[in-house]
């Protein structure tokens, strides 16, 4: 599994496969117990809390689906090409969003470069998510009646059906 280390920042990308659906199955079937726990390489032996041990299987399971995982301090500030790069848009698309107002900024000291904060980039990204949520829920109404509203809209996996669909068009 690929690292980057940048500042407080860690991206793990889902490279290495097998170790990934090996630690998914294992974290999936197993039931979380006082002696779930962490070996160092020296084998000394840690008890791992629940919150950890889901979010093992929460990082395993992101992996698992072909998405990468960012693991940041809720305060981490980004540059606007990291902030473009983790919403997947253009920086140019970006900057236009900032200077729109849509997402808050601060100046760094020169005042020539602009720092976004990591929680204001998760902020937009999911009133984004939320819109994309309603709109396929107006059309899902609009074409489909109640037999379409019944389901549960994952909009990951409608993300994932469009780039299969756009990918076997394009061979």
């Amino acid at each position: 599994m690929a690292k980057t280390r940048k500042a407080e920042r860690t991206v793990l990308t889902p490279s290495d496969v097998q170790g990934m659906l090996d630690l998914g199955n294992f974290l999936k079937n197993g039931v979380h117990s006082a002696e779930a726990a962490l070996v160092g390489p020296d084998g000394q032996t840690v008890p791992l809390p629940l919150a950890v041990y889901e979010l093992l299987q929460q990082v395993a399971d992101a992996a698992l689906q072909g998405k990468s995982i960012v693991v940041a301090p809720v305060d981490q500030k980004l540059t606007t090409q990291e902030a473009a790069d983790f919403l997947g848009i253009s920086r140019p698309t970006l900057v236009k969003l900032v200077e729109n107002g849509e997402i808050p900024f601060e100046r760094t000291a020169g005042g020539k470069h602009r720092k976004l904060r990591l929680q204001d980039v998760l902020s937009y990204q999911e009133s984004v998510n939320q819109r994309r949520r309603e709109t396929l829920k107006e059309m899902a109404e609009e074409v489909g009646g109640e037999s379409l509203l019944a389901y549960e809209y994952d909009m990951e996996a409608v993300n994932q059906a469009v780039k299969r669909a756009r990918l076997e068009s394009q061979q």
